[in-house]
């Protein structure tokens, strides 16, 4: 509990599964963005845009930005980020995909 004193921090853990429908169009708008980057060096543009070319996984990992989710939100401020994307299998009608539960009892 917080007495008002204290900073709430409160953890999301959110898990998405996307389709990759343009590879070509995910691909290019990652590039698009990692030229965009100014914080980088040439070496780590050049790396980064490698990665990019070699797995979508990647791509969509420079475009998603967890910061972009709480950004508008009224009365927060980001702390901490972290996040990764990785290719699946993907089986709608699997268990393993009920993201409803999340087998974590503790956590509900």
């Amino acid at each position: 509990m917080s007495n008002g004193d204290t900073a709430r921090f409160v953890r999301l853990r959110v898990e998405l599964v996307m389709e990759v429908t343009d590879p070509d169009l995910l691909t290019g708008a990652a590039l698009d963005g990692i030229s965009g980057e100014e914080h980088m060096t040439d070496q780590e543009r050049s790396y980064a845009r490698e990665a990019v070319r070699a797995e979508p996984a990647e791509a969509v990992a420079h475009l998603i930005d967890p910061f972009d989710l709480v950004n508008d939100v009224p009365g927060v401020e980001l702390s901490q980020a972290s996040w990764s994307s990785e290719e699946t299998e993907y089986d709608p009608d699997s268990e393993e995909w009920d993201l409803g539960d999340t087998g974590d009892d503790e956590d509900v």
